[in-house]
């Protein structure tokens, strides 16, 4: 029997789902929208709500349990100024997770999860270095000889 069992293992260690669910959070406070799998979004949602309480609570030992988990302090600047005046009248239920299809390759059920009432400009925002057409490419090489 599965009493007082919760959560799923995902076929990972525990540190690699600690690791997976801290790197899944620091990205869905930076762009607000993430795309998985259905399983690991439901699994993510109480981590990031209880990111967005802590930030709602304020104080120097809240951000640096925050920080312990995103592992950035510019992400947890955001938890704190952004996202806690924006829910700071909602009590609860700041992620919202929608079905969204089946993957091509393995089926696997797929879903969105997002803020309620999220930033549409903080959607791929900074995901990366900026890619450059072939032209660009063509420049770049060139001044480097």
């Amino acid at each position: 029997m599965r009493h007082t069992m919760k959560g799923r293992k995902f076929n990972r260690t525990k540190a690699h789902r600690k690791a997976m669910f801290s790197n899944m959070a620091a990205n869905l406070i930076k762009h607000e929208q993430v795309m998985t799998t259905l399983p690991k979004a439901k699994d993510l949602r109480p981590v990031v709500e209880k990111l967005v309480t802590l930030g709602k609570r304020g104080g120097l030992h809240a951000r640096r349990q925050a920080i312990s988990m995103l592992k950035n302090p510019e992400l947890a600047d955001k938890l704190f100024t952004t996202l806690a005046e924006r829910y700071k009248t909602r009590a609860g239920g700041y992620i919202r997770v929608m079905k969204a299809g089946f993957r091509y390759g393995d089926n696997a059920p797929l879903a969105i999860i997002e803020f309620v009432d999220r930033d549409e400009s903080a959607r791929g925002k900074d995901s990366g270095p900026a890619q450059m057409n072939a032209a660009e490419v063509e420049a770049a090489a060139h001044a480097r000889l």
